[in-house]
């Protein structure tokens, strides 16, 4: 399997298998919806269709979600070609990921491993990669991942440049670091990976190897820094309960197993999965880290056995997933610890040590190289089928709560997005059932409380709506949501002033809030200010 391809005239080939196996296989997202935040990225996104919106991508805190300027600034292309079309952003994605494939090829190729196009074709077909692909909102993981391999080849390149080459290739290094990062920051780990390379082609890591890097080491501390500030202060990770450092590790320890897991054996994978209890009190939740002790000093000990290439894998595995295992805090721990998408990158080490192994085996086998052919055949069969089968759940919205809901019974936030879905298409009871359930599941759950709120508002229950949405700015003051159906739940009982500081509270809270712009308006119209009124219709986005 590893001379599959090698020849010039087959390149094209290959390519060409790998790009079509990789359309099909994500056949079911061609045509697939918006799913969760693809709001707050694309459809209810103003930096995409506003007139400044490009200089407040790049030099405003007025994203939605983190600073990924590169990544808005690709939406916002998207969206002026192809609108609200769903199927524009998807096959963006697609072709993002093929792309991604063929550079894992090349720098694999580059880097002498062996399989390389086996290593790109499990990359391409996994089904743990179908959350970046399927989900719009990841368009940031695949532009990260397309920069962070263009660095590394270049970086390749680089080693091997002479002369006043070698400067501007290096230029042309840091500069498509640079765009990684602006596409999403967890690229900071990319100068380990630039030191793997070093140590895995036994090139001497010296002080003028340091120094060669050190540009790229700033500018991930400069990235790494702004994302750990942007999710404690907008993203509101400070509020959430704070882990030990013990646990910390614990969580790290059981992650890195969890993902390879998922890797090496793809089943029940699910959009959410549940989070887990850590207790330092625990013994057997030590299980994970001493594993993990017993692998380190087996491939030290056994390093004159195993060589540079199963330690190169591991490393990069595990340096790549670092900044997700759990010891800087994110917002979506509150929910869970892992996801897929998160080992969008890590998963080549594990992936090319496989397909390096396959190679070798069909190398010393000789004339019975078929049999080694056929596993590798087997193992991208299976991987495609089961990826369209993961495509299919990212359909639409409901569908993947559904699924979610299938796959853990014990998902608090899934029953409230499938809420919210019901509650759109008029479903009331339906959601007040999931809103109700989620409760259950997880009683300080604030958006289930107030869009519990929301929806017995709708039943004409005023009281319970105004009670609820207390109780959830009691947990969540800062909930631009909360204060608007707050605000609204005021406006049946006629208190019009309490429901304007609620609209004007969120206003605050999110000033590009076309739905709290118009009932702010409303509000201001009983008052008889219709100066005012029309100002907030205009900043709403409608017509007097």
């Amino acid at each position: 399997m590893g001379r599959l391809f090698s020849g010039s005239r087959t390149l094209f080939a290959g390519a060409l298998i790998l790009c079509a196996s990789a359309v099909l296989a994500y056949q079911p997202v061609w045509h697939a919806g918006f799913i969760w935040d693809d709001d707050r990225y694309v459809t209810n996104n103003p930096l995409l269709s506003a007139p400044d919106g490009l200089w407040r991508i790049w030099f405003s805190l007025d994203a939605p979600s983190q600073y990924f300027p590169l990544s808005y600034t690709v939406l916002r292309i998207g969206h002026f070609l192809w609108d609200l079309n769903p199927a524009g952003f998807h096959w963006l994605n697609i072709v993002l990921h093929i792309c991604n494939a063929l550079l894992v090829w090349c720098l694999l190729a580059q880097l002498r491993v062996p399989g390389s196009w086996l290593a790109a074709a499990i990359f391409a077909l996994h089904p743990v990669q179908v959350e970046s692909v399927a989900w719009i909102s990841e368009l940031k993981n695949l532009l990260m991942g397309f920069f962070f391999f263009l660095t590394l080849l270049i970086w390749i390149e680089f080693l091997d440049s002479a002369g006043r080459r070698r400067m501007i290739v290096y230029a042309m290094a840091l500069l498509c670091f640079g765009l990684a990062l602006a596409a999403k920051s967890t690229a900071c780990t990319l100068p380990a990976a630039l030191l793997l390379i070093l140590w895995w082609k036994q090139k001497p890591i010296g002080a003028k190897a340091i120094f060669e890097t050190v540009p790229f080491f700033v500018l991930a501390l400069g990235a790494g820094l702004i994302a750990i500030w942007w999710e404690k202060y907008h993203q509101g990770t400070r509020v959430l309960v704070s882990l030990s450092p013990v646990e910390r590790i614990l969580i790290a320890s059981r992650a890195i197993w969890f993902y390879l897991g998922k890797l090496f054996w793809p089943s029940n994978l699910t959009f959410i999965y549940p989070r887990w209890r850590i207790a330092a009190s625990d013994p057997t939740a030590y299980c994970w880290l001493v594993a993990i002790g017993a692998v380190v000093a087996i491939l030290y000990f056994g390093r004159h056995v195993f060589g540079r290439g199963v330690a190169t894998a591991c490393l990069f595995f595990v340096l790549t997933l670092s900044p997700l295992l759990g010891f800087i805090m994110l917002y979506t721990f509150r929910y869970t610890f892992v996801a897929d998408h998160y080992q969008y990158l890590a998963c080549i080490g594990p992936i090319a040590l496989v397909a390096a192994g396959l190679a070798k085996l069909s190398d010393r086998i000789g004339s019975a190289r078929w049999i080694a052919w056929s596993g590798g055949c087997v193992i991208l069969a299976c991987l495609s089928i089961l990826t369209f089968r993961q495509g299919a759940t990212y359909r639409d919205i409901e569908t993947l709560w559904r699924t979610t809901i299938a796959k853990d019974p014990g998902s608090w936030i899934a029953y409230n997005n499938l809420g919210v879905v019901e509650l759109e298409k008029g479903e009331i009871d339906d959601a007040i059932e999931k809103y109700r359930r989620s409760l259950q599941l997880h009683p300080d759950y604030p958006e289930a409380l107030y869009n519990l709120g929301s929806a017995v508002l709708q039943k004409g229950d005023v009281d319970q709506a105004i009670t609820l949405c207390e109780a959830a700015l009691k947990l969540q003051p800062t909930d631009a949501d909360a204060h608007v159906v707050l605000g609204n739940a005021l406006m049946h009982k006629q208190n019009v002033e309490g429901a304007i500081a609620h609209y004007r509270e969120a206003l605050r809270l999110r000033p590009n809030d076309s739905n709290a712009h118009h009932n702010l308006a409303m509000a201001l119209r009983q008052q008889g200010k219709e100066e005012e009124a029309a100002s907030e219709l205009e900043k709403a986005g409608e017509k007097n």
